[in-house]
């Protein structure tokens, strides 16, 4: 048979996809279950206080997954996993039946993006993206600012938001919790007002090699979501809308970059877009972030050609700015496996590495790139 093989890597479990799509249309019911369900175990989870969440954000490519696995496996840190979808909003409940229901052993599968990354149903994974969007309506629309900064205020949601978090504690037995978000990266200001202990590792890559990575993905993405039509629909669910048909740009207060971002999108000059775009979030978070002393004390700006150059080093400057003991296994299983990637090298030419460093180069500079 002649045509594209289909691409098993988006096809969408059909139980996921029905109560996926169930819970979906009946948020209001689910967060009201969830609030019961923190009712019921209230002592339990004050009896959990969370202490020094770490958060994980920045662009898409940039290393944020393997740091989330990375953290995950340090003593004492619980994470989402990617058995937690769809039941999201009941995590105790959910995870008590899987404790009840036969299950066979997950085997491990290469994840959509095609990095060489083997997930699980227990590897951890970003599903906290699903609970801002049922209290949040304009977290995705890039026609105004995502930004959340201090003067954000939302008791219903905060209130869930930790209440969830305990629970994942209770369940998974750890003492702190660490996600990956990578639109949290418009959220700092606000999480830290909610954990004023709290600490973020923000990846950043060099702009060549990083538009080269994102214009792949969106190629995967793409060719994956036409082959599946329902991985759209679960993409959208999760939030994940960085790649794809419906990709869509975080708006971090600058509204003309992000129109010239989608307007160059929609003109298909994607290199330029990109560019734009890797410009418009890390200068944007340079100046709302690192410029502020209270909130730069509370973040670690890791470049990835540092961990995959020097992953040992790395490595332990990012626990020690999380303030995470007993890592020194931990450190050292991944010290011998973190590299440059060799899955893909990037066929950018000349003149469109030229038109990357005319876009980027204020901000890589600030980043410490040539």
């Amino acid at each position: 048979m002649g045509g594209r093989k289909t691409d098993t890597h988006f096809q969408t479990v059909p139980w996921v996809h029905f109560f996926g799509g169930a819970i979906e249309r009946t948020k209001p019911f689910w967060i009201g279950l969830g609030n019961l369900e923190s009712r019921i175990l209230r002592e339990e989870i004050d009896n959990a206080p969370l202490q020094r969440p770490v958060f994980v954000t920045g662009l898409a490519r940039s290393g944020t997954t393997i740091l989330l696995e990375i953290l995950s496996r340090c003593p004492g840190f619980v994470s989402h996993r990617y058995k937690d979808f769809p039941f999201l909003y009941t995590p105790y409940l959910w995870n008590a039946f899987l404790d009840r229901v036969p299950q066979q052993k997950g085997e491990a599968v290469e994840r959509a993006h095609g990095d060489g990354m083997l997930v699980t149903p227990d590897s951890p994974e970003a599903m906290e993206e699903v609970l801002w969007m049922a209290f949040f309506s304009h977290l995705h629309d890039p026609a105004q600012s995502n930004v959340l900064n201090a003067a954000a205020d939302h008791p219903q949601f905060e209130r869930f938001l930790k209440d969830h978090i305990a629970k994942l504690m209770l369940i998974r037995g750890g003492r702190r919790y660490v996600s990956k978000g990578n639109y949290n990266i418009a959220r700092i200001a606000y999480l830290l007002k909610l954990f004023p202990d709290a600490r973020f590792v923000i990846p950043v890559r060099h702009p060549v090699r990083h538009i080269a990575s994102l214009m792949r993905q969106q190629i995967i993405f793409s060719n994956g979501v036409e082959d599946n039509p329902r991985a759209l629909e679960h993409l959208r669910r999760v939030g994940h809308f960085e790649f794809g048909p419906d990709r869509r740009p975080i708006n971090m207060g600058d509204q003309s970059c992000v129109n010239a971002v989608l307007k160059a999108w929609r003109s298909r000059e994607d290199l330029r877009a990109w560019a734009l775009y890797w410009t418009h979030i890390y200068g944007s978070f340079y100046r709302d972030i690192m410029d502020n002393p209270k909130l730069r004390q509370s973040c670690f700006l890791m470049r990835y050609e540092d961990l995959c150059a020097e992953p040992a080093k790395t490595l332990s400057l990012i626990m020690e700015h999380c303030k995470i003991d007993e890592a020194q296994s931990v450190i050292a299983d991944y010290a011998d496996k973190l590299r440059a990637p060799a899955y893909y090298q990037h066929a950018l030419s000349e003149e469109e590495r030229v038109l990357i460093g005319q876009e980027t180069q204020g901000v890589a500079e600030l980043m410490g790139y040539d």
